[in-house]
């Protein structure tokens, strides 16, 4: 990890995000030599550091003297969440007048997926996600296209900690079969839960490109209505909002990159 700040920056200010992330992606706890090692930092470094996060909330000392996140990140990132989702809310309406099915958005949360905002359709037999609802990675729409955009080895890392549940018979069960559509969703650019989560439901998601944290976006609704046809609708939809979210979330120089490009078609 860089200990060199950025033009313009403040090093320690830099150096505590860097420590905060290292134990974010540890998940758990670290001690102090682990920290400096990951970080990249000699251990006084890490020392002072961690007498103001400690003290502040934002790091908690074990019993064991290890150390991990502090409940002050709780807030912070609920408040980030709600103001997330607000930020992308006109390009979920806009999907669900579109498409006529509800739309949700959820952020990869440790080990799952969590749904930070969703706009229902107007039709009486509809879907409805709670936001703050958390849900599996491997039986969700939102949750493969999150972990088709990740490397394999972190992938099999979060589906190890969380396991695969099958909450229906769709449901993926192994490894091999969700990398198996790991890579089919790569390739078109988009995920199906194809009654994998809940029978007689289907959603169509799609990654939000250069989010700060793992995103998707989706539209789903009862098999009835949300087939292949539904599917072609709604694909250049998803596409169009994701692109639209990531620009909104990305600093202007790096917006161009945040597009998401059209899949290739392959040779017949």
């Amino acid at each position: 990890m860089t200990t060199q700040p950025a033009s313009g920056g403040v090093q320690s200010v830099e150096r505590v995000f860097d420590l905060l992330e290292v134990i974010t992606a540890s998940g758990g706890e670290m001690s102090l030599s682990e920290l400096s090692a990951a970080a990249g930092l000699p251990l006084p470094t890490i020392h002072r550091l961690l007498r103001t996060l400690v003290p502040a909330g934002y790091v908690r000392q074990l019993p064991n003297r290890s150390y991990a996140l502090g409940p002050r990140l709780i807030l912070l990132g609920e408040a980030a969440g709600r103001q997330f989702g607000s930020s992308a809310r006109t390009e979920l309406d806009e999907l669900v007048a579109e498409t006529g099915e509800s739309a949700n958005m959820a952020v990869l949360d440790g080990r799952e997926v969590v749904y930070i905002a969703q706009a229902q359709s107007s039709r009486s037999m509809r879907m409805f996600t709670e936001v703050g609802r958390r849900a599996d990675t491997h039986d969700t729409g939102v949750g493969k296209a999150m972990l088709a955009t990740l490397p394999d080895a972190k992938v099999r890392a979060i589906v190890a900690a969380a396991r695969m549940e099958t909450p229906t018979p769709r449901s993926l069960a192994t490894l091999e079969e969700l990398f198996a559509d790991l890579e089919r969703i790569r390739a078109r650019g988009y995920a199906i839960d194809d009654e994998e989560q809940e029978l007689g439901v289907r959603c169509y998601a799609m990654a939000v490109p250069g989010a700060p944290t793992p995103t998707a976006i989706s539209v789903s609704g009862p098999v009835s209505r949300v087939d292949e046809e539904f599917g072609r609708r709604a694909v250049p939809v998803l596409r169009r909002a994701a692109t639209a979210i990531a620009a909104d979330l990305t600093p202007a120089p790096e917006r161009r990159s945040a597009r998401i490009p059209e899949p290739v078609p392959k040779p017949v």
